[in-house]
Parts: structure tokens; C-alpha cells; sequence
């Protein structure tokens, strides 16, 4: 639209220009027409002078009349005319387009008439038909530009569709595309191919450094809990020893959620999942010694389902548990399922007055207590990847929830 508009802003500006030429040669014409009047009242007089009779025109659309002053009006001169002052006049009494010259001369009045109705009518008709034309071309020029616009940004909307669609792995080149679009979809393929490259480049270090920390750090903890198993140890020592298990335990988590994070997360199988189910598993991987720890307060329907990957569902449950129970300083956390919502809430100091969603962000820590600030941050990675909302609030009686929208209805087992 913008390329059509500003093309026929052209074509009008043109046309209006065409339309200023016209109004400049009928005003050229005027003062032509007034110059041919005079010169021709004048070479009639002179020469009338010299021969003792009237000398008219030869031109047909003029006419000279002549009268002695103060005698009658020749013949065929409207009176409307004879009574004119001496100049040029334009008059149209008669109902015809007339230019008159009047003269005075020797005791006579020259009265000089040009019709220009036929004239006129044909610079109306050259008038009529520029404006006719221009606007005519105008229209069909912007039709025509807007035509031609639209099938290149057509173009240009479809490679855009094309970048944003993850599903979509055609390539970008195609036979039909015009040699622009050709060129662009050449480029966007381009850097596909190195953005890949890169990614996989990133992936594969990732993972091979994951691979070679595990090694030490399980030769560490290892040593470590030996020292503390040691009856012979000091207590300064054993608890030095239990602070490297739990750095050590903190760095694996680390290099974990790091690999996570550098990863797409896709979803591998999609299947049917017991919510239930699967937040009760959740916490007894946190917690193995069930007894010693409270559960959370579940208010799901016992045979609540929905389709995701049981995996990475667990992962987000974990990670959702672990923050609640660190920060909700003992108290009860209450798993809900709300329509297509699932709501885990705890009792804590909750996220203050700062913008709940910024600790999604990485390393951010709303408080003193043991972590690496990726918990969220990987929750919603996970979330994006699946195709669930995340989103943090405050409880108005104080707490933190985090929720998570699947995106459909969640249903009972054995029911649509």
C-alpha cells in the first residue's frame, strides 16, 4: 500500500502539473489574442486612412466595425458592444465567447470583434480530456502498482511465515519465486545453515563438557563422603566434608540445568499423563524419606490427565516443588488444578514487590537460600518448548504460585 501511494503521490503530481500547463497556455492564449487584436485594429486603421475606404480582416472569427462618432451603429453591431468604453474587453452578452477592441480614430470608432467560441470549446476539450486521462491513469497506475507490490510482499510475508514456523522445514528457494525473493530466501537459507551449524557446535561442546565434569566432581564427592563416613574425623572436618558434598551435589545441578538450557527441550513422546500421579513421583525423587518430609496439599481429581511428555513434565514439577519447599519456609504447598491451569502455590515471604516474571531470568534469586537461580528459568524453558504458558503471581494472604497452562482442558481418564 505504502509503495501504491507513494507511486500515484507521483503520477497525481504530474498530473497536476499537466493541469498547471493547460491554465498557463490559456492565459498565454488570452494575451496572444489580445496582441493579434491590436496589431490587427491597427494596421485596419492605417490603411483604411490611406486608401479612404475600411480595410478588414482576412481572419474569418474576426470582424471590424466602423462608425462616425456620434452617428448610428452599423449594422449587426450589438448595441451591448457599440457602447463599450475604448480598450480590450471580454464580453459574453450574446451568449458567445467575444473579445473586443475599440479604437477611436479621425472622428471614427473602430469596434474590433473576435470570436473565440470555437476556440474555447476546443482547449475545453484538451482540458477535459488531461483531467479525464490523468485520473484514469492514476487509478490504473496505482492498481497496477498495488498488483505488483502486493505479489512481492506476498512474497516477502511467506519467507517471514516461513522463518517464524519451526514445523516448517522446506527450504526457503524456490523455483516460482521471482529473482528478488530468490535472492532473500537464498540469504535466509544461508544463515539457517550457519545458525544450525552453531547451535550444534554449541550442543556438542555442552554436552562434552557436562560429560567430562561428571568424572571429577563424582571422584570428589566420592572422597568427600569418605572423609565424612571417617569415625575419626573432627566435627570441623566432617562438616567441611558435607559442605563439599553439597557444592559439589549444586554443581552437578548446575552443569545439568546449564545442558538443559543450551538444548531445544522438545517434547519426545506425547502421551497420556496422571497429573496426581506424576506430582506425587515429582517429590519423592526431591524426597526419598517421605516420612520425614510433609507432602504437598493436592487439589487434583484423582484421574485428571493430560497429553505431554512425561519427562520433561516431571522435570517442570521438580523444579516447581524444590522452589516451593526452599522458599516456603516449611509450610504446606498446595498443588491446584485449576480448568486448564496448574497452580503451585507455597506460604513463604513470596516475590515481593518486584515484577514476579523477572525470575524467570537466569541467575535471579529472590532470596538467601541455596540455589543457582535456573529453576525457573528452566521451567519456562521447558514450558515454551512444550507449548504451555508459565506465568508468577503473589498470594494475596502471602505466598508465591507459579502457573502453568497447558493449553487444552485437562481430562479424566477414559474421557475425551
Amino acid at each position: 500500500m505504502r509503495i501504491a501511494i507513494s507511486v500515484t503521490a507521483v503520477l497525481l503530481l504530474t498530473f497536476a502539473e499537466s493541469l498547471a500547463l493547460v491554465m498557463l497556455y490559456e492565459d498565454m492564449e488570452e494575451e496572444f489574442i489580445a496582441s493579434t487584436l491590436d496589431e490587427q485594429l491597427q494596421y485596419s486603421i492605417e490603411h483604411s486612412r490611406q486608401v479612404g475606404s475600411l480595410i478588414k480582416p482576412q481572419t474569418p472569427d474576426m470582424t471590424l466595425y466602423r462608425h462616425a462618432l456620434g452617428g448610428p451603429i452599423p449594422e449587426g453591431l450589438p448595441a451591448a458592444l457599440a457602447g463599450l468604453p475604448i480598450g480590450n474587453h471580454e464580453d459574453a452578452s450574446t451568449g458567445r465567447e467575444l473579445h473586443v477592441a475599440i479604437r477611436e480614430e479621425d472622428g471614427f470608432r473602430y469596434v474590433l470583434v473576435f470570436d473565440e467560441t470555437d476556440h474555447i470549446d476546443r482547449e475545453t476539450t484538451v482540458a477535459t480530456a488531461v483531467a479525464i486521462g490523468g485520473m484514469v491513469m492514476t487509478v490504473l497506475s496505482f492498481i497496477l502498482v498495488y498488483a505488483l507490490a502486493a505479489r512481492l510482499t506476498r512474497g516477502l510475508e511467506a519467507l517471514a511465515a516461513r522463518v517464524e514456523s519451526e514445523a516448517d522445514r522446506t527450504p526457503f528457494t524456490r523455483i516460482e519465486l521471482d529473482d528478488e525473493l530468490f535472492s532473500v530466501a537464498c540469504a535466509l537459507e544461508r544463515a539457517e545453515a550457519r545458525q544450525a551449524n552453531l547451535i550444534a557446535r554449541e550442543r556438542d561442546f555442552n554436552a562434552n563438557l557436562s560429560h567430562e565434569l561428571r568424572t571429577p566432581l563424582a571422584g570428589i564427592r566420592s572422597d568427600a563422603e569418605m572423609l565424612a563416613a571417617d569415625a575419626s574425623l573432627s566435627d570441623k572436618a566432617r562438616r567441611r566434608a558435607e559442605r563439599i558434598i553439597a557444592a559439589t551435589d549444586r554443581t552437578v545441578a548446575l552443569a545439568q540445568s546449564l545442558l538443559l538450557l543450551a538444548r531445544e527441550a522438545r517434547p519426545a513422546v506425547i502421551e497420556p499423563v496422571n497429573l496426581a500421579a506424576t506430582v506425587h513421583e515429582a517429590w519423592a525423587r526431591l524426597h526419598p524419606d517421605t516420612e520425614r518430609t510433609e507432602p504437598p496439599l493436592l487439589r487434583i481429581h484423582p484421574r485428571a490427565e493430560i497429553d505431554a511428555d512425561i519427562g520433561l513434565l516431571r522435570l517442570v514439577l521438580q523444579n516447581l516443588l524444590d522452589n516451593a519447599q526452599r522458599h516456603g519456609e516449611g509450610r504446606a504447598i498446595e498443588v491446584t488444578l485449576e480448568d486448564q491451569r496448574l497452580v503451585v502455590c507455597d506460604r513463604g515471604p513470596g516475590f515481593g514487590a518486584d515484577d514476579p516474571t523477572r525470575y524467570f531470568e537466569r541467575f535471579q534469586r529472590g532470596s538467601s537460600k541455596p540455589g543457582h537461580g535456573l529453576g525457573l528459568t528452566l521451567v519456562r524453558h521447558v514450558c515454551e518448548a512444550s507449548g504451555w504458558k508459565v506465568s508468577a503471581s503473589n498470594r494475596p494472604d502471602g505466598g508465591a504460585c507459579v502457573s502453568i497452562d497447558f493449553g487444552m482442558a485437562p481430562r479424566q481418564a477414559g474421557k475425551p
